[in-house]
């Protein structure tokens, strides 16, 4: 018979191992992302599908879907993809009709979601307190995706590349050197407009346009011409040029330190969904850390969490904060401040 005592060691022994494992498993847990309750999971596997309509890139929404279903296969997702004013057209159109079929809208104007707020549900993630107030004008509109500008220039070219914003105005980058998109191109290029006029100075876009950059329609095209050489310095959003130079072009990027002019998009839930739960769930994981963290590894997003769960190669929070603009003077300035802005660079429409 085994003596008292090592009965007494081996149940201390017992005791310490439960409280252990308890521990581990109370931290994993804890660790654990919070993606909703387990009723809504449970709800979003029965309903088994939704509809997103978004007016993003179809090759990139199709990696976000690809990463959610990693964590919920359960959830098919079934992609609508238009242009912005296409989708804000066929939104209303089906609306209007009672037959709108969305579960969830992704736009990359807030103003204009914001104008439909009465068709969205009541809708928050569960970390919604982390993310920064001015990034959402709507309890119900949320910032799945948030781009943000830096300098881009071909390194191949460019030697002695600009490191401010008030760089830009500088005569030895002139004679076209600088590629520059249009005021009126949407909300991204507006914001930057804006942050323009309001950090850098009124009379910014004055000594800018004195160096003559060649302007361009949208993002795209100008990033396609900084690879090529025909331009060499641009302003730029940074998810277009990082995935040109992470895939080898010659793209060195700046982010300059008076600030990084940041445009939340705007998501929500129609009222009229057919699958709220998969819906809630999927913009659940898009706004967590987790798929944050994806977006700006991936894609070279940025985010309107408070605090990054990471940050792009080159960003110190730091140097260059990221500038939000006031949403109602985003809205109230927007066509008055863009026709200015086309007559100083001389754009007409």
């Amino acid at each position: 018979m085994a003596p008292l005592g090592m009965f007494r060691h081996l149940a201390k022994a017992a005791v310490a191992f439960t409280v252990a494992v308890s521990a581990a498993t109370g931290a994993a847990q804890a660790q654990e992302p919070n993606f909703g309750p387990p009723e809504l999971i449970e709800a979003a596997r029965k309903e088994g599908r939704m509809v997103f309509y978004t007016a993003g890139f179809t090759e990139v929404e199709q990696e976000v879907i690809a990463a959610f279903n990693k964590r919920f296969p359960f959830v098919k997702v079934e992609m609508v993809r238009a242009s912005g004013g296409q989708l804000i057209t066929r939104i209303k159109t089906e609306a209007a009709a009672g037959k709108l079929i969305a579960d969830v809208i992704d736009h990359s104007d807030r103003g204009l979601m914001l104008e439909m707020a009465d068709l969205f549900q009541d809708y928050a993630p569960p970390n919604a307190a982390d993310y920064l107030p001015d990034s959402h004008p709507s309890p119900k509109i949320w910032p799945r995706i948030t781009l943000g500008w830096v300098i881009a220039y071909n390194d191949a070219l460019v030697k002695d590349p600009p490191k401010t914003w008030m760089d830009l105005t500088k005569p030895e980058y002139g004679n076209a050197q600088i590629g520059q998109v249009i005021a009126p191109s949407g909300g991204t290029t507006w914001t930057r407009t804006m942050f323009e006029r309001q950090v850098l100075g009124e009379d910014y876009w004055q000594k800018q346009a004195a160096t003559k950059p060649r302007l361009y329609p949208s993002g795209a095209p100008l990033a396609d011409a900084l690879v090529r050489g025909e331009v060499t310095i641009a302003p730029s959003l940074y998810n277009i040029v990082y995935s040109k130079k992470r895939d080898g072009a010659p793209i060195g990027i700046v982010f300059p330190p008076e600030g990084i002019p940041v445009n939340p998009y705007a998501d929500a839930i129609p009222k009229t969904a057919a699958n709220p739960n998969a819906a809630k769930l999927f913009l659940n994981w898009c706004l967590s850390e987790e798929g944050q963290a994806f977006m700006i590894k991936q894609f070279g997003n940025l985010t309107s969490l408070k605090k990054p769960p990471i940050l792009p190669e080159g960003f110190d929070p730091k140097v260059a904060k990221v500038w939000l603009p006031e949403f109602s003077q985003y809205e109230k300035l927007r066509n008055t401040w863009v026709e200015d802005w086309n007559k100083i660079y001389g754009y007409r429409q």
